[in-house]
């Protein structure tokens, strides 16, 4: 399938999907694409998505970005999520370790440049992993932030070449919850705590009473993404 071919299949896929289930357009991708792959961060919307794939498709590669920087409890939840599941998720690691990072840019990058350290610890990894497959899958919603407001069920990702589900895009948080809580799904301890976007340790806080979900990454700084997304 070319390009121009791709584009005309993804925007009728788009609108066929737009009023499916997020069940229909895993399944839609898994067909149409079989080298897929889905990207967990462990979030809320990620367990999801893990459970639903893992019924459709349980052979199909999960992978999760490693910045070498996230929440112990982030790592547990990927410890019990592979032990449920009964399979490894790819590790996708940044070139760069810490120190080395330290070497070259400096001391706490993340407090000085978060989106340098974004794309040296996130982007550039996720390109990488990215270019093994023809097809990924996202928890992305629309009702996250502005700048995910437009989001299909079905894109083609311009940043990284191949084509983008989003089978939660018209999901609220309470859809997510009641489908964690129909299936007795185990989710990171973090939401319980405000926590209800979760990315690395050092930019990561708790949401206050009234702020926006995501106010609690890279706090203090005009970034509302890691760059993973459009």
């Amino acid at each position: 399938m070319n390009l121009l071919e791709k584009e005309q299949w993804i925007k009728q896929a788009a609108d066929e999907l737009e009023s499916q289930s997020a069940e229909d357009v895993i399944r839609a991708a898994v067909e149409k694409f079989p080298n897929l792959t889905l990207a967990c961060s462990f979030g809320a919307e990620d367990v999801v998505l893990v459970d639903l794939l893992h019924k459709i498709s349980p052979e199909a590669d999960v992978f999760y970005l490693d910045t070498n920087l996230h929440f112990a409890e982030t790592y547990e939840t990927r410890d019990r999520l592979e032990e449920l599941y009964g399979k490894k998720f790819i590790q996708v690691l940044p070139k760069l370790t810490l120190e080395e990072q330290a070497r070259q840019y400096g001391d706490e990058l993340w407090s000085v440049d978060p989106n340098a350290c974004c794309n040296i610890r996130k982007v550039s990894p996720l390109t990488e992993i990215l270019s093994r497959y023809d097809a990924w899958i996202t928890g992305i919603r629309r009702d996250q932030a502005p700048t995910r407001a437009n989001a299909r069920k079905v894109e083609y990702d311009t940043k990284f070449g191949l084509v983008k589900f989003n089978p939660l895009a018209d999901w609220t948080s309470e859809d997510v919850w009641s489908y964690i809580r129909k299936y007795n799904l185990f989710y990171n301890p973090l939401h319980d705590r405000n926590y209800p976007s979760i990315g690395c340790v050092k930019c990561t806080r708790q949401v206050l009473v009234g702020e926006d979900p995501r106010a609690g990454r890279w706090s203090g700084f005009a970034k509302t993404e890691c760059g993973l997304h459009k």
